[in-house]
């Protein structure tokens, strides 16, 4: 049934630098891999930490007070994807076709197509029900609705997976990676603070040496939590950001550091390149680190998502997800996809502006926001 289905196009004089060590320096004091070059660590620099301060907080990020703060529960989440819901329209097909026939299942693929759910998932589940409705199984529309919540919540159940920090590393790395806009600087500010909310110490990496505001607005994060900020500056190494960084938060005994990194295109090979170097240098203090690999992505780019994350995950090996805007877009289905594809679990999810709608991801909540549990819900 999808062949009818066409989809619609989207709308479119710098201060000398103090003495440092020298790059042998570091690499004759760390242990390498047998055969790696000593010039793939990059030259330390001089870091600034940016110690808390009284919080002041930049134009980019202040939290607008017309939003009324997130409500707990399943609420919070129908309340935060409004939009999600009216666009998927699933509701509204059982009262406008409450019979129980292809019609139905037709425009139930629509919406569920139109939401970018994706095809092959889409496809499984149309199929299920499909398969379920000749051999009678439903007696009506709220029977069919429920299976169509049942298998939406099977789809994503098995990657609501909460982020663990595990206390015998220490500090635990976690490592943020991204296309440009999708929130990482912001998501990092609101992670910083649900751990610290959690009794975590933790220390913040401004890896993002290319961006502008980029440190700047992290440094800002950092004063507000009251969390120290390793940085360099922009144009500054990322890879030596991140070494300054792991090696400050061990010897200061931190339990968490989060690296920022830069925004980069998925099809820029070389700037992709650079992630991997990063983790390199972090495996030179910690072998095992980073422990973490949180890509953050924007729920608004419905399936152009799929090939981003396939492009991170091949340059770093992408361990988590973090997935944002999920209340300003119409194709939020991106998470079904993400899951039956990749199978990697996501972590959080962004469903509003504050501090507060940074949700660790629930498959039912979520499920519940787009679809009610009862026909008029």
């Amino acid at each position: 049934m999808i062949g009818f289905f066409r989809r619609k196009k989207p709308q479119d004089g710098p201060q000398a630098a103090p003495p440092r060590p020298s790059t042998e320096e570091l690499a004759a004091a760390l242990p390498r891999a047998p055969g790696e070059s000593p010039a793939e660590l990059p030259a330390a620099a001089e870091p600034t930490v940016a110690l808390p301060e009284p919080a002041t907080t930049a134009p980019e990020m202040a939290e607008p007070d017309a939003l009324p703060a997130a409500a707990a529960g399943k609420s919070g989440w129908r309340d935060r994807l409004r939009r999600t819901s009216a666009a998927l329209g699933l509701a509204g097909l059982f009262t406008r076709n409450p019979r129980l026939d292809d019609d139905l299942l037709d425009e139930i693929e629509t919406a569920l197509l139109t939401a970018d759910v994706g095809v092959p998932a889409t496809t499984a589940i149309i199929e299920d029900l499909r398969k379920r409705m000749k051999e009678r199984e439903f007696a009506d529309a709220q029977a069919l609705l429920k299976a169509l919540r049942a298998d939406l919540i099977a789809l994503i159940a098995p990657v609501a997976k909460p982020l663990v920090i595990d206390a015998s590393r220490k500090p635990f790395v976690v490592l943020t990676v991204g296309v440009n806009g999708v929130g990482k600087t912001t998501t990092i500010g609101k992670l910083a603070r649900r751990f610290k909310q959690d009794g975590h110490s933790l220390m913040l990496a401004a890896g993002d040496t290319f961006r502008a505001a980029a440190v700047a607005q992290l440094q800002t994060w950092g004063e507000r939590n009251g969390v120290p900020v390793i940085a360099q500056g922009q144009d500054a190494d990322a890879a030596s950001v991140a070494f300054d960084a792991l090696q400050s938060a061990k010897s200061r005994g931190f339990d968490v550091l989060i690296a920022d990194t830069a925004g980069r295109l998925h099809t820029q090979t070389g700037l992709m390149n650079e992630l991997g170097k990063i983790r390199r240098v972090l495996g030179k203090i910690d072998d095992t680190a980073p422990h973490e690999v949180l890509m953050v992505i924007d729920g608004t780019t419905g399936q152009n998502a799929l090939s981003q994350l396939r492009q991170f995950h091949a340059a770093v090996g992408v361990t988590g997800l973090v997935v944002t805007k999920l209340d300003g877009t119409a194709k939020g289905g991106v998470v079904f996809a993400l899951a039956r594809e990749f199978g990697i679990p996501i972590r959080y999810a962004g469903i509003g502006e504050r501090v507060e709608d940074l949700r660790v991801f629930d498959a039912e909540s979520f499920v519940d926001a787009l679809l009610p549990e009862a026909l008029g819900g």
